[in-house]
């Protein structure tokens, strides 16, 4: 029999800090009517969830409109909080689609080092031979040596073909012969490795749009996408790298990553209510198939843990 636990049980664990939480802060409560300062106990608890001042405020607002009896307060509440949570998740839940023509469709995959942006690549690639699409890699940050090696190494574990270059090298250069490789082979989706260096705006910025140049001389459209891993582990200083990126980058979607039992969470939320940017997968672990889109009603009732109550 198999051990490994399921996806809904790895969601379970990458949200459990944020659940708990938010369930700790929720408990006991004993009064039919929420009166003013337990609904500022509320909306404080959601806020150190790391859901947002503008989920918990709009959270706030419906639990005072309601009223709940005594032996099905909390589950009510915690009802209207994943109500509340998926109203907001459902509007950026967008896998990646694959609909470049021609092909391929090129992604730039951006993020600060120690994101998990170079495993989030090869479990991109993984997801999207899962849905029978060619898969090519371009490593892309040649300012480290590490980061080239690191994605020859999760290319093969893919099975997927990597076009770099040596440490120090022109990363537009490396960029260009990715693309024609790829349209040579009839491949469908080039995901593309970037520096992620963000001590230096400029640098980086100029970096980023010499590629985006040099794309541009190949077909116009490209890049197709620009996506953001994020950190879950990093929780509000999540919200701040997707203003950077947006200026320097132009997101246009975003991946969040290393969701286990330290991540907090409640981020996913935040920054689904405050930029409205696609979330096209989540990670919730360090396996290869362990990167995946998600059910905003699955992941919203695991934060306001309301399965919990109703086992």
């Amino acid at each position: 029999m198999s051990t490994t636990p399921s996806w809904r049980d790895r969601l379970i664990g990458g949200f459990k800090r944020t659940s708990d939480k938010l369930v700790g802060n929720l408990a006991g409560l004993g009064t039919a009517r929420l009166d003013e300062a337990t609904l500022d106990e509320i909306e404080e608890a959601l806020i150190a969830s790391d859901l947002g001042p503008a989920t918990a405020a709009r959270i706030r607002v419906r639990l005072a409109e309601g009223s709940f009896e005594r032996d099905m307060e909390e589950l009510g509440i915690r009802l209207v909080v994943a109500e509340e949570i998926e109203k907001t998740l459902e509007k950026v839940a967008k896998p990646l689609e694959i609909e470049a023509f021609p092909r391929p469709q090129v992604i730039l995959v951006i993020g600060v080092n120690g994101s998990g942006k170079t495993t989030t690549i090869a479990k991109l690639a993984h997801l999207l031979k899962e849905q029978d699409y060619g898969v090519m890699l371009a490593a892309g940050d040649t300012f480290r040596a590490a980061a080239i090696g690191q994605l020859q190494t999760w290319a093969d574990r893919a099975e997927v073909e990597l076009v770099k270059g040596p440490e120090g090298g022109d990363a537009a250069g490396i960029v260009f012969e990715a693309v024609k490789r790829a349209t040579d082979k009839g491949i469908d989706a080039l995901i593309v490795d970037t520096a992620g260096r963000l001590q230096n705006k400029r640098e980086l910025m100029d970096e980023l749009a010499k590629i985006r140049r040099v794309l541009g001389r190949i077909n116009p459209a490209s890049p197709h996408d620009v996506v953001l891993v994020l950190d879950a582990t990093t929780g509000q200083n999540a919200l701040s790298q997707i203003e950077v990126f947006k200026e320097v980058a132009g997101v246009t979607g975003l991946v969040m990553t290393k969701l286990d039992g330290t991540a907090r969470g409640g981020v996913l939320v935040a920054a689904a209510e405050k930029y409205g940017l696609p979330i096209h997968a989540i990670g919730v672990g360090e396996k290869i198939d362990d990167l995946r889109p998600f059910d905003p009603k699955e992941v919203a009732r695991i934060i306001a843990g309301v399965e919990e109550l109703l086992k």
